[in-house]
């Protein structure tokens, strides 16, 4: 049995707190909202019963942010790509920022499991003054349990309209990719923090940025991975990160957030408190 599971978030400012109002079509929701931060930022868990993506599977999420709204979205735990006998399974998230609108995307890592067949898309919309800042993360196999990455194929896409395209393909049988010293070098778990504004960033501005995700990195135990960050335009400001295990990119990517997130706002490196569970 396969799943088709829509779900659309629309976060407002009224009264100076951002408000989210969804609908949901199959089994992806969301839990309370919180506010551990007071009522400008709304913090969403996003959660899926199931556990996992089968081929077959699409997960559709939308999300819009409107003008002076700041949503925070997360999830209680990995998605997991499982085994698939030959469809593909698929997972759309789509963020609509307006001007002057705020988001941080924060989803845990996901798990591309052996045999799995697996899309994961995620396509963002900056308007001018609005900003973003998410991460992704994504480990091949389950090495610590046996379970390698040997068959099958992972489909990865990050995109800003007109200003940011990363599409990669991954294929368990690739060993030029999997294990040359230009590709991903034997590590099996590649994550990136991010950050895209509506409008361009000032230089000292985009220097801060870089300046902090470097000093993280200096002192990060990567477990013999390697990270690095760069600015690719005057939108876009990245940390890359390629580790054997999805631990140490996990707190690279939370490290640099909690850096980031006083130079861009003036807020506190809160975590969400799912993560602590």
């Amino acid at each position: 049995m396969t799943w088709h599971a829509r779900l659309h978030l629309d976060y407002t400012a009224e009264q100076g707190r951002t408000v989210v109002r969804h609908r949901h079509d199959g089994p992806l929701r969301i839990l309370q909202s919180l506010y551990p931060e007071g009522d400008a930022i709304c913090h969403n868990v996003l959660v899926h019963p199931p556990g996992g993506l089968v081929g077959g599977d699409l997960l559709d999420i939308a999300a819009t942010v409107a003008p002076g709204a700041h949503a925070l979205v997360t999830t209680p735990g990995a998605t997991r790509f499982y085994r698939s006998a030959g469809q593909t399974a698929v997972q759309r998230s789509q963020l609509m920022l307006a001007a002057g609108a705020r988001a941080e995307w924060l989803p845990l890592e996901a798990l591309c499991y052996d045999a799995c067949q697996a899309e994961n898309h995620l396509v963002a919309t900056v308007e001018p003054g609005a900003e973003l800042l998410a991460w992704d993360c994504t480990a091949l196999g389950l090495p610590e349990a046996g379970q390698p990455f040997l068959r099958g194929r992972f489909l990865q896409h990050i995109e800003v309209p007109g200003v940011w395209l990363e599409r990669g393909h991954i294929a368990a049988d690739d060993r030029r990719l999997l294990d040359g010293p230009q590709g991903l070098a034997g590590h099996r778990c590649l994550a990136s923090v991010f950050v895209v504004v509506g409008s361009p960033l000032a230089r000292t501005r985009r220097e801060a940025l870089l300046d902090a995700a470097r000093a993280v990195i200096d002192i990060a135990d990567l477990a013999g991975g390697a990270a690095g960050a760069t600015a690719p335009g005057d939108r876009v400001v990245i940390a890359r990160v390629l580790t054997g295990r999805v631990e140490p990119a996990m707190a690279l990517l939370q490290a640099i957030r909690a850096a980031w997130r006083p130079l861009l706002w003036g807020l506190a490196p809160v975590r969400p408190r799912i993560w602590a569970m």
